[in-house]
């Protein structure tokens, strides 16, 4: 694989920038495929020729046809899945701490005409069959309830841990049998499927899932996702729903060229790897200071906990992440009162050495 976060420039911004994927630049090969689609015409609004072989592509990767639609973010994919999947009056239940309930500013709501996000508990960030079982027993339908029409699970969840196949099959038996779809949030498939070596469709519609929302940001696009569902049949009203929500890209060329380079040759596969790569790392380094981990590391996501002045020393020496609030903990896990929970999230960008240089500055004594 090639080592994409020796690539100079432009990866040498921001040392030691542990904030998020989304900051990473863009892949070398993804900007250099943007520059080819810019030569010359192509006819607008996915009639080019880019679009129709990144959907020849999707159709190779998933050993199935499919029914895809690129637009620009994550937010987009998802809410418009969503919105496709649920009547107005129905419940997309997920994750409490899940990215659609938290951070998209109500999207699928709107996008939805009003259907209602109902959060689950569950340690890690994941939900448990059983929690999901007791959900679909509570009250619901009728002229008075929403009723139950999608699970979405996220891959990776906002924990960095995955979903294992087995695991998705049996919440997908469940939703299914109470007449459910089951929608993935991958904005981080990648990793997750990386770390598990599986191959998409195992961890797809082969385990029971509808409908897929595939990212390629944070993963090395500039901004390119996906919805994916995987039985074309259900995509009557797909094309006009994303007209309608302002999503169809006129030159839809750069995003399917973005789309294909990521996934020539597996690419995204490879980029994911070295970002796992990283985070192993990092998550390593930092469980031999005493550091570790207090989720396991089962993507590109490291959650550790830092004391005061642990913390106040990396910031001082340009180290950027986030400090994080959740619910998921381990049980019997404490929080000091001198301590903060972090997010580290690496990047198929992410060097070696910014990861030791954050190691070492973790370790120092004073």
């Amino acid at each position: 694989m090639a080592d994409y976060a020796d690539a100079n420039p432009p990866y040498i911004a921001c040392p030691m920038n542990f904030a998020s994927d989304n900051a990473a630049a863009v892949a070398p090969e993804i900007m250099a495929a943007l520059a080819r689609a810019n030569e010359g015409a192509a006819l607008a609004y996915g009639n080019d020729a880019f679009t129709a072989r990144i959907e020849r592509r999707f159709a190779d990767m998933f050993e199935r046809e499919a029914a895809v639609y690129l637009v620009a973010t994550g937010t987009a994919a998802n809410a418009l899945a969503l919105a496709h999947l649920s009547p107005p009056w129905g419940a997309v239940l997920c994750h409490a701490e899940a990215h659609i309930a938290t951070d998209e500013c109500g999207a699928p709501e709107f996008f939805g005409a009003g259907l209602k996000l109902v959060g689950l508990p569950g340690a890690a960030c994941k939900i448990a069959p059983a929690t999901l079982a007791r959900a679909l027993d509570g009250e619901w339908g009728g002229p008075h309830h929403v009723s139950p029409s999608v699970l979405s699970l996220s891959q990776a969840t906002e924990a960095g841990t995955s979903y294992r196949v087995e695991e998705i099959a049996a919440l997908a038996e469940l939703a299914h049998a109470r007449g459910l779809l089951v929608h993935v949030d991958g904005a981080r498939l990648a990793n997750s499927l990386a770390r598990m070596n599986v191959s998409p469709a195992e961890a797809t519609w082969k385990a029971g899932v509808d409908a897929l929302s595939f990212g390629a940001s944070k993963g090395g696009a500039l901004a390119a996702e996906a919805v994916v569902l995987f039985d074309p049949a259900r995509a009557k009203g797909m094309g006009e729903r994303r007209k309608r929500a302002g999503h169809l890209v006129a030159k839809h060329r750069f995003l399917a060229a973005q789309m294909e380079a990521y996934c020539e040759r597996d690419r995204w596969l490879a980029l994911a790897r070295h970002a796992n790569a990283m985070a192993d790392r990092l998550a390593e380094g930092l469980a031999a200071l005493g550091l570790a981990p207090v989720w396991p590391v089962e993507a590109n996501e490291v959650f550790v906990l830092l004391g005061a002045r642990t913390d106040a020393r990396l910031r001082a020496a340009g180290a950027v992440y986030y400090p994080w609030r959740t619910q998921s903990l381990p049980p019997g896990t404490n929080l000091p009162n001198d301590a903060t929970l972090v997010r580290l999230v690496t990047s198929f960008a992410t060097k070696a050495d910014e990861v030791d240089r954050f190691i070492s500055l973790a370790g120092a004594a004073g």
